[in-house]
Formats: structure tokens, sequence, C-alpha cells
């Protein structure tokens, strides 16, 4: 086998309403600990560092998503990794055609490995081994992964080849279907020539773009405009949004994979998942004796076939069988796990009813922190507020409240109209309203402080920023 080089494209744009409620379209499910304490988003990071000929990471995301995907990055250790942001999501198609285009600005022979955020792979040296079969043959090919089922699944596409090898594990492809019912579900596992469709693949950036252009050339122009008319910002890539707002919105498969010529799939063995359901999650799990996968504090009796998630407080279940129960601060989802694929239309209704949270944690996330609304009436509202060390939030002023902050963790310098001072444990200050502010956190470790907020009117809206570091 030869040496490798390969650009790894993580592609991060994705919402995962199916998994609705830990995830939601401010905070999805890329960047939630849905096993153990990493993301699957750093998960997916750490999965790719692993491989030997890895080139700096590129990472396309959601404008809104910046902050979380770069502070994660950094969480794992990824020093060298650039960030491309989408305006407005577009799908698979035109985000690959992007990185190909900025992977072909800097070198002429790149070669992608291009990697959902939201995915398990439990066998890290399987997956190893199946790149570098996909690169032996990269050069003529597009190549996808195909999954080995492991049993008769209607919740994913399909890939059929015709076992004819073009190298080790590589084979021709005759076509791509779409999610079956589950007798074909049943005839497919059964001719041992179908594999599951995982959504990942390996090519040339210079290929790749040739393909696009004969068979989607309205999604290779928006493309090309947006990115030559791109800009930066900060550590971001930013496109130019009126331009790839023309682009068409289409999968890689629709686009090109199920019209090329030039195709390959290399059969992977790994313990994947794409987790888009609460089902797929659960059987990603390890299971007790009774088929039980649980998260967080949990406490069940006499129960079976259930995946019980909890995030904040003790969750206890009694005699229920084959049931989701997840619990978050501000919303609890229980559902039959055969059902689970339904969520999707209770995160309908939610819109439908403007509902908070189908977008929103009572957590939010900020490019210097976090912030947790832990009590809110009529004319206060109480928060948590987390500051990264070294980072600070803008010089505002809010018109219709006032804000007490008591320090609890870490050192945190204050402005205050005209002074500036240090703030450390169990010390607290005053902002009146009407008053220009800023909070700041000079030390090596994160700054936890209590806000007490009252007034009028406690929204977020009602900030007048000054001077803002992260250009808001």
């Amino acid at each position: 086998m030869s040496a490798i080089s390969i650009i790894p494209v993580v592609l991060s744009g994705g919402t995962g309403s199916r998994l609705w409620p830990l995830s939601r379209k401010l905070y999805p499910k890329q960047f939630i600990p849905l096993k153990g304490d990493k993301s699957l988003y750093q998960s997916t990071l750490e999965r790719i560092t692993d491989l030997n000929g890895v080139e700096k990471i590129l990472t396309i995301c959601n404008d809104e998503h910046r902050f979380m995907a770069a502070e994660q990055a950094r969480q794992t250790g990824v020093e060298h990794s650039e960030i491309i942001l989408e305006p407005v999501g577009r799908n698979t198609a035109p985000a690959i055609t992007i990185a190909a285009l900025h992977a072909m600005s800097t070198q002429d022979d790149a070669y992608l490995l291009v990697l959902p955020a939201d995915h398990i792979l439990g066998d890290k040296q399987k997956f190893a081994v199946a790149v570098q079969y996909a690169y032996e043959v990269a050069a003529n090919n597009l190549v996808t992964f195909g999954v080995m089922p492991t049993r008769a699944e209607t919740g994913y596409g399909y890939i059929k080849h015709d076992n004819k090898t073009i190298s080790d594990n590589a084979y021709s492809v005759t076509k791509f279907v779409e999610k079956p019912d589950l007798k074909t579900a049943e005839s497919y596992l059964k001719s041992g020539n179908y594999l599951w469709n995982s959504g990942m693949f390996l090519f040339r950036a210079e290929l790749f773009l040739q393909e696009i252009q004969q068979y989607q050339p309205e999604v290779y122009n928006a493309c090309k405009q947006a990115y030559e008319k791109s800009e930066k910002d900060l550590d971001f890539i930013r496109l130019h949004e009126e331009s790839f707002d023309s682009a068409p919105s289409i999968s890689v498969d629709y686009a090109v994979m199920e019209k090329t010529k030039n195709v390959a799939v290399v059969s992977l063995e790994s313990g994947w998942s794409d987790v888009g359901s609460w089902h797929a999650l659960w059987d990603s799990f390890e299971h007790d004796p009774n088929s039980n996968a649980t998260y967080g504090d949990v406490v069940e009796e006499d129960c079976s076939g259930c995946l019980i998630h909890a995030n904040n407080r003790l969750v206890a279940a009694v005699g229920v069988k084959d049931q989701v129960i997840v619990e978050t601060a501000d919303a609890v989802l229980v559902a039959p796990r055969d059902r689970s694929q339904d969520v999707k239309e209770i995160v309908n209704t939610l819109k439908l009813s403007e509902r908070d949270e189908v977008d929103i944690h009572p957590k939010v996330y900020r490019p210097w922190g976090a912030y947790e609304t832990i009590d809110i009436e009529d004319r206060f509202q109480v928060k948590r507020i987390t500051v990264y060390p070294l980072q600070k939030l803008s010089l505002q002023m809010h018109h219709h409240r006032a804000e007490h902050w008591i320090v609890v963790k870490g050192t945190a310098r204050v402005t205050c109209g005209e002074e500036e001072f240090l703030l450390s444990e169990n010390e607290s200050t005053y902002i009146p309203i009407g008053t220009k502010h800023r909070l700041e956190n000079p030390g090596k470790i994160p700054l936890e402080l209590i806000e007490v907020q009252s007034g009028t009117y406690l929204g977020e809206d009602d900030i007048e920023r000054f001077d803002d570091v992260y250009g808001r």
C-alpha cells in the first residue's frame, strides 16, 4: 500500500431534528455529547487525527454554529483546522463543491476525505484500513464508503455493487437505492450485494469538480462565485451570501454519485451509525441484560428495551418496555422506540406554535462562552454565565434592565462606566440601567458567575453594543 496524503472535510451543517429535545437548531446533535464526554463532532476530529497522511482539517458549518465548532476543535487539540461558513443551508453537493474549490486553491492534486460530523464509528483501525483501500482507487474514481449491513434496515439508503473488485475491497457500483420497505430491505440483506450508504467519500478534488461541472453546472457556478467572493472573518472563511444562496439545494448523491460513471464503493465494517433517530442511538449503546441503554443519572426497575437519557436530574422508570425517555432542562420526550422517527412531527408542531424549545436550550452558547437561564419571572431573571479564559463580552448597555454579578469561580475584569476593576470569587458588583459595561476573563480557568437581572424588559435584544471583538 502506498503512503497517502488527504485533506479531511467535515460536513457540519445539519440540525438533527429527530433527536429533539437534545438536538436543536442552535445546538444540533453533532455538538452534543450523546455518549460519554465528547461530542460527535469532536469524536470525528479525533478519528481523523488518528489517520496517517492527514493534512489540516476543513470544517464546513452553519454560520450560527461557527464559534461552537471552533471551540470544540480547540478543546480537542486540533490546531490547524479551517472553518468555512455557509450563510444558508444548501445540502451536501454545494458544501463539498466549496471544499473542493478551497483545496484546489492551495494544492493541485488534493484528495478529499468527506465525513459527516454526526456519525458514530466504532472500530477506528478498520476505518483507517478502508480509507487506505479507497485512496488506492481514488485517482480515477469518486469513492463512497458502504457499510456492511447487519440487519434489514429501512432507515438507510443502500448501494448495490456487482461483486467485481476494482482493487482490495473496492467494488464497481451498480446503483444507489432509496430507503426501502422492510420486505425489500430483507431481500437486500439476503443478496449480499447491498451496502448501507454511509454518506462518506474519498476522491480527488479536481475529479469531483469536473463531475459537478458536468452534471450540475448551476451548483458549480454558484459555488465558484461564492468562494471567489468569500472574505476572511477572524479565523473563519465567510462565503458570499447572495452567490451561495443561488446554488440549488441538492445532495451529492443526487447531484453526482448516481450519474457519474467514475464511481466505486469500499466496504466498511466498523460499527457505523448515522445516529438518525433515538432508536439508532439506542442501537449504538452497550445494553444491559434487559436490552436497556442508559445515560446520566438513571434508576430503572423491571424495564426492558429502553433508552433512558438523563441530562440534568435523576430519571426513574418502572415497568416500561421499548420506550425512549429523554430529559433536558426544559423538556421531556417519551415515545415508543419503534416510533422514534416520528419525533420530527413533534418538532413541526412546536414550530407551528412558535415555541422556543425548537431552536434553543436554556443553555445558550456564545463565542466567549455560554449562559444558562436558572430562573425567570415577570421582572427578574437569574442566569449562570461562563466566560472562557482570555475571552470578553462586548462593551454594551441595556436600556431596560440592571444587573448584579456575583463571581463564583475564577477572576473577572469588569468595566462599569468609567471604572475598570477585578472581582474574585465571592465578590459582586452592580451594573445600573443605561451604564456601559463589559465582562472579561483575564485568567487561565473558566470564569463563572451568577447574574441577576431586574427591570421592565429582560429580552436578549435589549443590547446596544459599542465594541465587540467578534464583530457582532
